[in-house]
């Protein structure tokens, strides 16, 4: 059976509300007391009045009046400054747990299966997030209207159950009217929503042309090349384009709430109107007093006021969940430390076996690797090598665990890798992919990934093993120094080799069983190329280690290469062997870089 929409939003909520808990349970408290004073405060300025009017057309008697009087005023100074104590509390609460659920969606974003990361879908899926995060604002909306209904659900309640003394016909005519008012409020919420999504494409590329003036990465090619004019004109030519659209917008916005409006002054009218009457005539019931018609009239304003921002929330909140539908159904993506058993792997890596394993990316129907096994045991350097798009990044991928085989198992120490707790998995293997990244955080922490001083010796130890000693120690900060100037003058850029060494120390400090190196040495030249491999051979000592190179002279250094041609194993086998065999690719590719590098 289908789901009807309230009920999606209904789960929506609860887990919103659970995401809120989880973060701050405080929260949730702070948010309960704010509506309990919120709402005393109102009936207090509503029943209170009553009693000292009645007193000073009644009795007049002096004490009475100073009584009500002064509770009117005191109770009135308590309310004021509880409730401008919560709402500086809740202002600082509502900042920090709109803050901590983009940070969750970061979280989110670090701990999501990565095969997510790179399935067109969900990439689409996390930008939609984060847009409903950043640009709508949706998740501070959404707390703040969480927090305005409950206030006004409690003050309804009690607002009903007091005119209710007075009349039902007056709350029938007053919820008609805020019935037809919330309609037309919410005609226009699926207006706005319906806007705000097919203004999405247009805002995406306006946003991107405005982003890249400001990438100080392109400027080279901007200047070079004479393309301020062409992004400017872009800039512009989206930006016109926009202003379109919110024309249109505002000019419905002005129709509609101009409307809400006529109909909010009639619904006092009717209040005012009904109640006076009841002072003045006994048709539609005994007459009140003026303390009754004081009262009445305010509990009736309020009602008003209180259904009509109720009904505003649950508009906003269920327009705000549409825009966090993204949001939500990326936060409920399983994480990589659930995919898997809860098998601790403990020991080294022994062995690494691939049985008949086959693999197509998601969404692809094309097979990268095609019932692929081998093995390779404990302590063996492998170098893995083919054509540009092979597979070779994809076999890594999947002993990282980075994806599940389409088809056969991968197994270490006899064991499917899926039966091993997620964690102590991954502390067994370090890799360093091409596409390895540096991070504006000092050279130390960028080796060791813990914060500054935590492990200095180690990491010039492994600084001095990759050959960057006398560099580290040629810098005012020495390895103190901070990678890139994005926030600091003083911070350092380095070559694309330094950076690859430092790299290589990352992996290195992990102290894995398991070292993967897929290409990171391609910005160099193959001497130094060379060099890298035949010192790392050194420095995994009796460590597994597998390689991915372009270059077949890294090869050399290496126990056996697993050879992939078109995502199937032609060859596995020692350098020697395959040289024997001319016919081979490995053959073609080593001679083919051999002659060049010759002639270069």
């Amino acid at each position: 059976m289908k789901e009807g929409r309230p009920m999606k939003n209904l789960k929506k909520l609860k887990m919103f509300f659970l995401l809120s808990w989880r973060i701050s349970p405080s929260y949730i408290i702070y948010l309960i007391l704010s509506t309990i004073i919120s709402s005393g405060q109102v009936f207090v300025n509503v029943i209170l009045p009553k009693y000292l009017i009645d007193e000073l057309i009644g009795n007049t008697d002096m004490e009475r009046i100073i009584l009500f009087g002064s509770l009117i005023v005191l109770s009135n100074l308590l309310f004021a400054f509880l409730d401008n104590t919560m709402k500086r509390i809740m202002d600082v609460k509502n900042i920090y747990m709109n803050e901590m659920m983009n940070k969750a969606m970061a979280e989110k974003i670090m701990n999501v299966e990565f095969s997510y990361l790179e399935n067109p879908y969900y990439l689409d899926l996390k930008e939609r997030a984060v847009f409903a995060a950043t640009n709508q604002s949706a998740m501070r909306r959404l707390i703040e209207n969480m927090a305005s209904m409950l206030k006004n659900f409690v003050t309804i309640i009690g607002l009903v159950a007091l005119m209710f003394t007075l009349s039902w016909i007056l709350v029938i005519l007053l919820a008609v009217a805020i019935i037809i008012a919330l309609l037309i409020y919410r005609f226009f919420m699926n207006y706005q929503m319906n806007f705000f999504q097919e203004l999405i494409p247009v805002n995406r590329k306006y946003g991107y042309y405005v982003n890249l003036a400001f990438n100080d990465k392109l400027q080279k090619d901007v200047r070079l090349y004479n393309m301020n004019k062409m992004m400017t004109d872009k800039v512009v030519h989206y930006n016109n384009e926009i202003n379109k659209w919110l024309c249109r917008y505002y000019g419905k916005q002005g129709k509609y709430l101009g409307l809400y409006g006529i109909i909010n002054d009639l619904q006092a009218a009717i209040a005012y109107g009904y109640v006076g009457l009841r002072v003045i005539s006994d048709k539609l019931g005994p007459k009140i007093g003026l303390g009754s018609f004081t009262m009445y009239v305010n509990a009736a304003i309020n009602f008003t006021k209180s259904t009509t921002e109720f009904g505003n929330n649950v508009i906003n909140i269920v327009q705000v969940l549409g825009y966090l539908d993204p949001f939500m159904e990326f936060m409920s993506l399983p994480d990589e430390g659930q995919a898997g058993g809860s098998l601790k792997f403990e020991g080294e890596v022994e062995t690494i076996e691939f049985k008949n394993v086959s693999f197509k990316y998601p969404g692809s129907d094309k097979l990268v690797l095609k019932d692929i096994s081998f093995k390779i045991n404990k302590g063996e350097k492998i170098s893995i090598v083919g054509l540009n798009g092979a597979g070779k990044t994809t076999l890594v991928k999947l002993i990282c665990r980075l994806y599940r085989p389409t088809k056969g198992q991968i197994l270490i120490n006899g064991r499917d890798i899926f039966e091993y707790e997620h964690k102590s998995y991954m502390d067994k293997i370090a890799a360093v992919f091409q596409d390895f990244k540096l991070f504006n955080f000092t050279i130390e922490e960028n080796i060791t990934c813990k914060e500054a001083d935590k492990d200095t010796e180690r990491a010039m130890e492994l600084i001095e093993e990759v050959g960057l000693r006398e560099n580290i120690e040629s810098l005012p900060n020495g390895i103190k120094s901070l990678f890139g100037k994005a926030y600091d003058e003083s911070g350092i850029e380095m070559s694309g080799g330094e950076s690859q060494k430092i790299a290589i120390a990352r992996a290195l400090y992990k102290d894995a069983s398991l070292v993967i190196l897929d290409e990171p040495t391609a910005a160099l030249d193959p001497l130094a190329e060379a060099d890298i491999y035949e010192n790392f051979n050194n420095l995994v000592g009796e460590k597994t280690a597998i390689y991915i190179s372009h270059r077949m002279s890294s090869s050399v250094f290496c126990d056996k290469i697993l050879v992939i041609d078109e995502g199937s194993i032609s060859d596995f086998d020692t350098h020697e062997n395959l040289m024997k065999k001319e016919d081979s690719l490995y053959y073609k590719l080593y001679k083919t870089q051999a002659i060049n590098y010759q002639y270069s």
